[in-house]
């Protein structure tokens, strides 16, 4: 009698920005991995800090870069994270944006109204605003008004060599000015990672014994992952370079050149034999003849002097 093959009960979080993407090309072997997830009824959802886009524009936009076949069900923002957490932990309470179309539709979708009188809190998003909405933010916190942070991100790339201020940035300038701590939701923080899991489960209907992220940030994918309990994939085809890894006290399950590392293994169905990766080898070949690596702080001014993407604000 012949058994039935046994489901892959597996699900996948993918990063998009340095995983899927760079620069609006695509990433060799991310479209062709998508294609095995959907042929293979595989669960996987794509994560994203970015709080401006609502899923429907993220369908599109992968869509003119060759990945068809999505649904807004595919997609998981930092402003749907934010909806959600502020929809389960405060029922009834109201919200002044500053944000774009991502945050302010995802807010409306959790029945959280609008309020430019007397909010409950303060979302800050991405976005381009002027002085005058910072201003009245500012005014609302020091009102009573609570401050809420799609995501902690300094700055955000939008080109070759070209950035702009993030939700974090802005979030720090009205931290200064009103002396009011602001609470971060997204990525690393564990309810993004808690959720999409969830969302994962319910969507496919079954009960995952994985999760694995895929991530090119150690600040914000792996570290999120991690502290979760979930399986973190580094790939380097993002932020992060292979010889940063020491600076970091967390470290990646694995470290891959990019995404179409996972094609034969999905394929076949056979873990590949490169899951104890040979970069982490060498970094503990390296530690081993006592060479000093520079320990990675999520607190303070560690990378204030370099340009990385992104890093925590506290």
């Amino acid at each position: 009698m012949l058994r039935k093959k046994k489901m892959n009960n597996k699900g996948y979080l993918l990063d998009m920005d340095g995983v899927i993407y760079r620069e609006n090309h695509l990433i060799p072997g991310a479209a062709d991995l998508v294609k095995l997830f959907q042929a293979n009824y595989i669960p996987f959802l794509f994560l994203t800090n970015n709080s401006a886009p609502a899923p429907e524009d993220l369908v599109v936009k992968l869509q003119h870069l060759g990945i068809s076949d999505l649904s807004p069900r595919h997609f998981y923002t930092s402003a749907m994270n934010t909806a959600d957490f502020l929809a389960e932990t405060h029922p009834r309470c109201t919200a002044f944006v500053v944000g774009e179309a991502g945050l302010t539709s995802a807010l409306n979708n959790a029945k959280i109204a609008n309020d430019s009188i007397a909010p409950t809190y303060v979302v800050i998003g991405e976005g381009y605003f002027g002085a005058e909405k910072l201003y009245q933010a500012h005014q609302l916190i020091e009102a009573g008004s609570r401050l809420v942070v799609t995501n902690p991100d300094n700055w955000c790339p939008v080109g070759s060599g070209k950035t702009r201020p993030g939700a974090g940035a802005v979030a720090a300038f009205l931290e200064a000015c009103s002396g009011m701590r602001a609470y971060y939701l997204g990525k690393p923080n564990p309810y993004m990672f808690t959720q999409a899991s969830k969302r994962l489960s319910a969507q496919y209907k079954r009960n995952l014994d994985e999760v694995i992220m895929i991530g090119d940030t150690m600040e914000t994918d792996i570290r999120g992952a991690i502290e979760c309990g979930l399986q973190a994939y580094l790939v380097l085809t993002g932020s992060t370079p292979l010889d940063s890894l020491q600076d970091y006290v967390y470290q990646p399950t694995r470290v891959m050149e990019s995404v179409a590392d996972l094609l034969e293994e999905i394929r076949t169905g056979q873990p590949s034999d490169r899951r104890s990766s040979p970069v982490l080898e060498a970094i503990r070949r390296a530690e081993s003849k006592n060479k000093p690596g520079r320990r990675h702080q999520t607190d303070g001014q560690a990378f204030v002097n370099q340009r990385r993407r992104p890093y925590m604000t506290s």
